[in-house]
This record gives C-alpha cells, structure tokens and sequence, in this order.
C-alpha cells in the first residue's frame, strides 16, 4: 500500500496537471489572458499538493486518498443525475409583432418624411426616446466614440451589399414543380445550406406569430400588412469568429457582424433561388429585408432556445451566430422546436450578459409573463441608443456569454455538463467566473 499511494497521487495529481496546463495553452490561443493564468495556477497548485501529500505519512495518505477517491464518486453523481429546480419554458406568442416597432425600422425613419409622420401619428409615445436616439452620432458613424474609419469602411461596405441585393429574395417560379418526397427535400436542402457554410439548419412550418404584422423596412410598401402565406421554413446558422467578437465593443465586432450577414444572405439567396427554379415559390429573408422574426423561426426549427439577452442560444457556439431564413411551399418535413429547460436555467442562474452590459438594457431578475409565456424584455431602445453612441452594434453581451466560448473539444465538454443537471450548470458557471471573470473586457477596453 506504501507504493500505491504514491503512484495513484502521483497518478492523480499528473493528470490534473496536465489537463489545466492544456487548458492554459488553448486559452492562450484563444487570446484568453485571464483563463491562461488561473490555468497555469491551479496547475502548480496542484502539483505542489500532491507533493505536500506524498511526503506525509503513509496512513494519512491513504486516508487522503480514499476521502478524494470518494468525494470525486459523489461530485459526479451529483454531475449527472438530474436533480434540481425545474425551468418551465417559454411558451409560444398570441399576436404578431408590428415591424415598424423595432428598433431597427424605427432607427431607419428620417424626420419629415411620410413614414415618419406616420409612424409618430400611430405611435407619438416612440418619438421622444427615437428622437434622443437620432441625436446621437449614428451607428459606424466617424463622429461615434469607437469609431475607425478603415473597419466602420469594411463594415459598411458588407451592409451596402445586402442592401444592394434585397430585390433577390424573391422571383419567379419555374412552370412545372419537380417531384421529390419531403424527405428528400429537407435532406438536400440542408445539404445545400451546409455546403454554402451553414453551421446548423433545421425546418420548421410557418405559424402566424413567425410573421411580421406590416412592414417596416426592406422591399414593399412601408406600412403595409405582410403577405407571406408560405408553409415551411428553412432556417439556419452562421457562425461569427470568436476572435473578432472578443473585441466586442470595439469596431472589430461589428465588422463581424456585417461579414456574417453577408454570408447568410448568400446562402438565403442561393437556397430560394434554386427552390424557386425547381417550380416551388421561396422568399429569402435577409438583413434590412425580413418578413418573419428569425429568432422565433429558428428556435422552432430546433437550432436552439431564446436566452436571457433575446437572442438564440445555439447548442455549439451560443449566441455567435447569424441567422438566415428561407420560406417555402416545397414539401418538408419539421424538425423538433429548440425548447431546452438546461439553457433556460443556465440563463437564469448567469447573468454574466446583464452584469456586463454597458447601459443595463438585459434585465437580471426572472423571466416575466408576456404573450402567454415567459421571457426576458430586453430595454431595446437602450440597447439601440447606445449602438448609436458607440458607432457599433455593441455584442458585449455575446461576447461573455459561457455559450459563445469557440467550438472545441474542452469548451463542448463545459457544454454537455451543462445539459446534463441543475448541478453541473452551477459548478460549470462557478468554474467560467474563475477561469474568466464575472465581469469580462473587451481585447481592445485590455489594451487601452
């Protein structure tokens, strides 16, 4: 016995070691300076105490031992069962939302035109916080406090060109439909996305809270009631680089942004095109250009769950990614909705987007009752504002969330404990604060 302690702390402890000292690499690589010390620390911790054991007495040691050996057992059992507070989910909408009421048609609307007096007719309580809203420099404008010309360029030059090809969502339809089984449609429809660059894709039918009530930007008349009466949609992910969005908010974020929305309108556009020349009518729906609300068409199609900053928390990269529609009549088959209890309690136990918001605009308390479920109401008109005042679209919120973390073996083991138990999101939330903090800044705020 003398012998095998040793060798099992030594064991033990290596393997420990050499796990954290890995994980402090990959941090470094991911530019995670934070997460590469408290890695590299715990590391030589550990180390030393395994040292510290060996050098006790035999009995001690053994007693060390078998404490550890059966503390581990317990911590995962308490890891894996499902035991713990239950998270009921977020129910579906009663009524469509009006475009022109987003922020970003709103933002859109230029004082003394007929929109305008319009929309302020309809709604004059908006006018004031919209007006505080358009007092502001803008968003990538030169005057706004993270401005740089040569990426804010880049970056509007990504959104001149989904601009440039909003009329490309829609079109005629070839005569004579080609005959295939839904089955087979959806599997060369994905097929397709993925090969485009789709990260994820998933099919879901069109229920009417999917849709816009009127228009509020894009093609068609402003105002007018949306006429979408299609019956499927295809709906799908891009991701958008880690590392840029690390710099979030600086000028690098939003020029991720607007790259990935080119890329999801490439595969919207592609993908509706060729449905449209195989005899079945397809709209694309595209940055500036929607008829439906993405995240609710996507986490229908079981690409994932609304989290506590209203936006889709994917499985694989959280709320990194863009998102691109297609609406159909050809036949498919639906995939199951993205309902998951793990990220709506993961969500409620973080935080971590509330408390690292510039302007507070995540609400940090419960999900609240609206529509016949529960969500979180985001402060848009805050949100928004501040994009205006920064020049950038912000995206501090996806850059700290533990979802958003890249897509790699050691980040994707942190997110399987997390579906696994109440337990395991705590002890995996708790370990995300040590390795990378609770409140988390930017590349960029770093260097300055």
């Amino acid at each position: 016995m003398d012998e095998i302690t040793p060798f099992a702390l030594a064991l033990v402890g290596g393997s420990v070691c050499a796990g954290l000292m890995a994980f402090g690499v990959i941090s470094l690589r991911e530019r995670e300076a934070r997460a590469a010390r408290v890695s590299f620390w715990l590391a030589t911790a550990v180390g030393l105490a395994c040292l510290a054991v060996v050098l006790l007495p035999s009995p001690v040691r053994f007693a060390i031992l078998c404490g550890g050996a059966g503390g581990l057992i317990i911590a995962v059992a308490a890891l894996v069962i499902p035991i713990g507070p239950r998270r009921g989910f977020g129910g579906r909408p009663t009524r469509r939302v009006d475009e022109r009421d987003i922020m970003f048609a709103r933002g859109r609307l230029v004082p003394g035109s007929a929109a305008y007096e319009q929309y302020y007719a309809l709604r004059p309580h908006n006018r004031k916080p919209d007006d505080l809203t358009r007092s502001q420099p803008g968003l990538l404008s030169p005057d706004a406090e993270l401005a740089d010309a040569v990426i804010f360029a880049a970056a509007e030059a990504s959104f001149d060109l989904t601009e440039a090809v909003r009329h490309a969502v829609d079109g005629e339809v070839a005569p004579d439909p080609l005959e295939r089984s839904p089955e087979q449609w959806t599997a060369i429809l994905k097929a397709y996305a993925r090969s485009y660059g789709a990260v994820e894709v998933g099919v879901t039918r069109v229920e009417p809270y999917h849709i816009y009530s009127h228009v509020g930007r894009g093609t068609g008349v402003y105002g007018e009631p949306v006429d979408l009466d299609h019956e499927w949609a295809l709906a799908f992910t891009v991701e958008m680089d880690h590392g840029r969005i690390s710099h979030a908010p600086a000028a690098p974020a939003v020029e991720e942004s607007a790259r990935q929305y080119v890329e999801g309108a490439k595969i919207a556009l592609i993908l509706a095109a060729m449905i449209r020349r195989l005899g079945y009518p397809a709209r694309a729906h595209i940055d500036g250009n929607y008829r439906v609300i993405a995240p609710l068409v996507a986490r229908d199609a079981g690409l994932g769950e609304i989290g506590r900053m209203g936006l889709l928390m994917t499985p694989r990269l959280g709320p990194r990614v863009r998102l691109g529609v297609v609406t159909t009549d050809m036949p498919l088959v639906a995939d199951t909705a993205g309902d998951d209890e793990s990220v709506l309690d993961f969500c409620s136990i973080c935080r971590k987007c509330a408390t690292n918001c510039p302007v507070g605009a995540i609400p940090s308390g419960d999900r609240i009752p609206i529509d016949d479920g529960q969500r979180w109401a985001i402060d848009s008109e805050s949100c928004f504002r501040y994009w205006n005042v920064v020049g950038t679209d912000c995206a501090t919120c996806v850059r700290v969330c533990p979802y958003s973390h890249p897509d790699s073996l050691a980040h994707n083991l942190v997110r399987r404990a997390i579906g696994l138990s109440p337990a395991a999101r705590r002890v995996m939330l708790w370990m995300d604060d040590v390795f990378y903090g609770k409140k988390v800044h930017s590349i960029d705020k770093i260097k300055r």
